[in-house]
């Protein structure tokens, strides 16, 4: 009889035992890790770009829903909605945040000190107060600087030698993000004198403003626009190479997407790849690397891109050494 006992103890205990392999199995599983994604625009516009990220990321081994989660925070230009969407990510204990623009990074930078986070701007991480150091970043950011906004001195030389008739210019920007309005402004200001234009400034926070601000450099006889390099008009870009056709202005940008679109011309560095460098970096502080070891990145190569079929639209004729210096000129 005791011995039966025993036996039925014995069988209790094993399977008591079986029944909690499972779940010592699922605790020794490493859990997945989860990027937080934060952007001040909307999703439209910036899914090149996104997907470009995604490239990065599968380069250092990580593919989304099978050894990597993304989780996108998007404030759709409400730029005051950014330190909520940037605690949000926090408090979900996120392994990295990847930021968008210049608002976003500050707004991420200002939610944590301890989350590594890995930025695309379009201007100098150092003097928007991102990072100490481009080579020696510090704290626990680094990223991309496409430095597009550096270009807006050489955008109007190249818009005047476009348009040389065109003594009234104007600058579009967007007054939400001080930064990069104050830095596009002034270089512009600075380049028109030079030139001797005359630079209108024009503003527009919001997809119902990039209309206004049409009409009123039309009123102001503006005879070209260029477009700031603001993540407001990467996501409304069909919107703005639409309003630039309808009256006619002709217009620089500071993405090469806009010209492939049907824009008239386009000088900057290649912000798709500069999040395909962000997917990189964030799959190599996954791996354990610190983002204070990790240089901030600065593209070299600039491209003119002059889309001719535009020009044809608007009566212009492309001067044949610009022509000649365009790195890409679509028919």
């Amino acid at each position: 009889m005791a011995s039966h006992i025993e036996r039925r103890k014995f069988l209790g205990t094993l399977g008591g035992a079986a029944a909690m392999w499972p779940l010592a199995a699922r605790a020794q599983q490493p859990t997945m890790p989860v990027v937080g994604f934060l952007h001040s625009a909307s999703p439209g516009g910036y899914a090149p770009m996104v997907a470009a990220f995604r490239d990065g990321l599968k380069e250092t081994g990580y593919i989304e829903s099978q050894n990597v989660t993304i989780k996108f925070r998007w404030a759709n230009s409400k730029y005051d909605q950014l330190p909520g969407l940037a605690i949000s990510l926090v408090d979900r204990r996120v392994t990295v945040i990847v930021v968008g623009s210049i608002p976003a990074a500050l707004a991420a930078k200002a939610a944590t000190t301890t989350i590594p986070i890995v930025f695309s701007t379009a201007a100098d991480a150092v003097e928007v107060g991102l990072v100490a150091s481009l080579n020696r970043p510090g704290g626990n950011l680094t990223g991309v600087s496409n430095l597009n906004v550096e270009l807006g001195s050489k955008q109007l030389e190249l818009m005047h030698e476009l348009v040389p008739t065109a003594t009234i210019v104007a600058l579009l920007v967007n007054p939400t993000n001080q930064k990069l309005t104050k830095t596009t402004t002034s270089d512009a200001q600075a380049a028109a004198r030079t030139l001797g234009l005359q630079l209108h400034v024009v503003t527009a926070s919001s997809q119902g403003e990039v209309e206004a601000a049409f009409a009123t450099l039309v009123q102001q006889g503006a005879g070209a626009l260029v477009v700031s390099a603001d993540a407001l008009f990467v996501s409304r870009l069909e919107q703005i190479v639409a309003a630039a056709a309808r009256y006619a202005v002709p217009t620089m940008y500071s993405i090469r997407e806009a010209a492939a679109a049907g824009g008239l011309v386009s000088y900057a560095t290649s912000i798709t790849d500069g999040y395909r460098q962000v997917g990189v970096y964030t799959g190599r502080i996954l791996k354990g690397e610190k983002p204070a070891n990790l240089p901030v990145l600065q593209p070299t190569k600039v491209e003119l891109v002059i889309n001719l079929k535009t020009a044809r639209a608007l009566g212009l004729t492309i001067p044949l050494p610009l022509l000649g210096r365009a790195d890409e000129v679509i028919e």
